[in-house]
């Protein structure tokens, strides 16, 4: 689990890259819920974003719910807020007089999140002139693929979008979207904004470690799958995929997650692959780096990604991915060859690949090195941040 610090001191550099000997650090309020739910991956980007800006000099408040220093209370909205919790999700109340404090002196205030906590953020700001962005981070998809039958609404969708720049996205000049596809979606829906693509990055803990000293390695070929429990996530289909595997006895599979579907999951695997043949559920994300050193392949079945760092994570530990194609979902951009792809939904290929990869021991080997040098060089989470204090910079210059 990433830990959050005790307080929010001034940054101290530390890496070499400290800008206040330069006279350009920044101090920026990072608005989000909660960053208390490190099961959320919205949560974790901002922590380590935070942690990586002070490495570079900066510095960071948190204000949400979980945060040290600036820490909000909890937002209880009847049955939303039950549903958000399966979703590894909270809402904070909102604040002025916690506004204020926090925003006192601070460069540029970056809003995560469009519900009412970071609307009143946005209102604050504006009150004491400080310049504001956003980051978008939640995708409508996943929301309706979670809300039962009103996700076969027509329309459903693309009102969300329009709902979320009608909360937000309307009134910042400047947002931050992880992959291309997001910002493909955006523009689709008529957002007006400078998106910044700009990837969430990894930390450098997730790395290969021991994984290529043979005698740290068990024998059994293992699968490992890491992502909310829920429908759009389609980690159904990776178990039936692997009930038509060939190899599938030789095989070990788990699932790292929480969620509303978990014991549907569960079900599901006892019927087709036996009782405690699949292990499902939470891992904290500390020990991530560790299971995915273990893992042969990081399959990734999700329809609806706006960049999905747990397959990144997974890379970077030399796992090789097994992605899911889908017009929802940008992670199939992190496939390296034709071998880790297949068509969302479509069990059978899925379990073709996972059987060709079982076969061919030394591509799989060689291609575990691949990803995790590709994934080093262009995705580390240093290099994020820096694109995104370019996009501070900018905002705060266009404000002015």
């Amino acid at each position: 689990m990433m830990k959050i610090p005790a307080a929010d001191p001034p940054a101290t550099g530390g890496d070499g890259n400290d800008e206040r000997g330069r006279g350009g650090a920044l101090t920026l309020a990072l608005v989000l819920d909660s960053f208390g739910n490190q099961g959320n991956g919205t949560s974790n980007s901002a922590l380590q974003y935070a942690q990586e800006l002070r490495a570079q000099g900066h510095e960071v408040r948190l204000i949400g719910l979980g945060a040290p220093s600036y820490g909000a209370r909890v937002h209880r909205i009847p049955l939303v807020s039950w549903v958000a919790a399966k979703q590894q999700m909270s809402f904070a109340r909102a604040d002025p007089e916690l506004f204020r404090r926090a925003f006192a002196g601070v460069d540029l205030v970056h809003i995560y999140t469009p519900f009412a906590f970071g609307r009143a953020a946005l209102g604050q700001a504006r009150r004491m002139g400080i310049p504001v962005t956003a980051g978008f981070h939640i995708q409508p998809e996943n929301i309706t693929y979670s809300s039962g039958p009103i996700r076969f609404l027509p329309g459903v969708d693309s009102a969300i979008y329009q709902l979320f720049r009608h909360w937000l996205y309307g009134h910042v000049d400047h947002i931050h979207v992880p992959t291309r596809l997001t910002a493909d979606l955006l523009r689709s829906h008529g957002y007006e904004a400078h998106l910044h693509v700009i990837s969430n990055g990894y930390q450098a803990r997730f790395n290969p470690g021991t994984r290529y000293d043979r005698s740290c390695r068990g024998r059994t070929f293992h699968i490992v799958a890491s992502g909310r429990l829920a429908g759009e996530k389609d980690h159904a289909t990776l178990i039936r995929a692997l009930s038509r595997c060939r190899h599938r006895d030789e095989i070990t599979l788990t699932i790292a997650g929480t969620g509303p579907l978990e014991h549907r999951l569960k079900a599901e695997a006892a019927e087709l692959l036996g009782e405690g043949a699949v292990s499902i559920g939470f891992h904290p994300n500390g020990n991530m780096p560790d299971l995915l050193r273990q893992a042969d392949l990081l399959v990734h079945p999700s329809i609806a990604d706006l960049e999905s760092v747990s397959v990144l994570e997974g890379m970077a530990c030399g796992a090789v991915p097994v992605i899911a194609q889908s017009d929802l979902s940008a992670a199939g951009q992190f496939a390296l060859t034709p071998n880790s792809l297949f068509p969302a939904r479509q069990d059978q290929v899925l379990a073709d690949r996972i059987d060709w990869w079982f076969e061919h021991p030394d591509l799989l080997d060689h291609w575990s090195r691949e990803y995790a040098e590709h994934t080093r060089t262009v995705y580390s989470v240093r290099a994020c941040v820096r694109q995104f204090v370019g996009m501070a910079r900018q905002a705060i210059r266009d404000y002015r």
